[in-house]
């Protein structure tokens, strides 16, 4: 079996191995992965974060040993808060953004294999306790950031990849889709009831989760449709005062940290 990890700002997983397939993910600096199966340039990984699987290029992820691999996935890595940064050694240097893993951060550096990388940037630290008001903290640095399909960064995102990178930040693992992440939590049963941190869940006509938003202060719901921006949420859904309507049907609400 190997392993590797993304060496890249990001890199896009597709759903097939091809570069004009969808892509359903991506991948961010420092985030480790096990190459499933290989189809001529084309890998399929498995992310050791959220096992979220997808086609990348063979070219664009730097090989890890086993042993490398399984310390990775046992430790709880820092995450870069700077919207832009850079990592670097004496050969390279390489821009990362806001969530970027930082393997084994020591305050200076990170370490891939046995390769010491400079980072001078802010960083989370996973020994803290998060509390609500520091989750909406992150959430909001993902203010403005564009939709993007299958988008984790703060220049293209979707509505779970949001979601999931806040939360992620925060030392809290949820899934890569809005239809998974619903399982986690407990419900809260009326609009009224939402505080900081609570997710909630809209579905489409066929009543299928599709949309997925972050709760803050006075019933504001935080989410990405055309860009990360907030909206009002009610009984009904999320009310979009710019255009006067609802925009999403609300099926639940969860919420993470009791």
């Amino acid at each position: 079996m190997d392993y590797g990890i993304c060496m890249l700002s990001l890199v896009p997983m597709r759903a097939e191995p091809s570069d004009k397939a969808e892509m359903v993910s991506q991948m961010i600096f420092g985030e480790c992965l096990e190459v499933l199966s290989r189809q001529g340039n084309w890998v399929q990984v498995q992310l050791a974060t959220d096992q979220y699987r997808g086609w990348i290029d063979y070219k664009q992820y730097a090989p890890v040993t086993a042993a490398y691999y399984k310390e990775w996935k046992e430790a709880r890595h820092p995450r870069a808060l700077d919207i832009v940064q850079v990592v670097s050694n004496a050969d390279m240097r390489i821009p990362v953004g806001t969530g970027a893993y930082l393997p084994f951060f020591d305050g200076m550096s990170i370490r891939v294999n046995q390769e010491s990388y400079q980072y001078s940037g802010r960083a989370t630290n996973p020994a803290v306790l998060v509390t609500t008001a520091q989750l909406s903290k992150v959430a909001l640095g993902f203010m403005k950031a564009p939709y993007l399909w299958g988008g984790k960064s703060m220049f293209g995102i979707d509505c779970s990849g949001f979601t999931q990178q806040v939360y992620g930040m925060c030392g809290y693992q949820l899934p890569r889709d809005a239809s998974q992440q619903v399982a986690h939590g407990q419900e809260v049963h009326f609009a009224a009831q939402t505080v900081p941190g609570d997710l909630a869940y809209f579905a489409n006509e066929e009543g299928r989760i599709t949309h997925v938003g972050l709760m803050l202060e006075n019933q504001q719901i935080m989410h990405a449709h055309g860009e990360v921006r907030i909206d009002t949420l009610d009984h009904n859904g999320i009310y979009n005062a710019d255009r006067k309507r609802y925009s999403h049907q609300l099926r639940i609400i969860k919420r993470i940290f009791s």
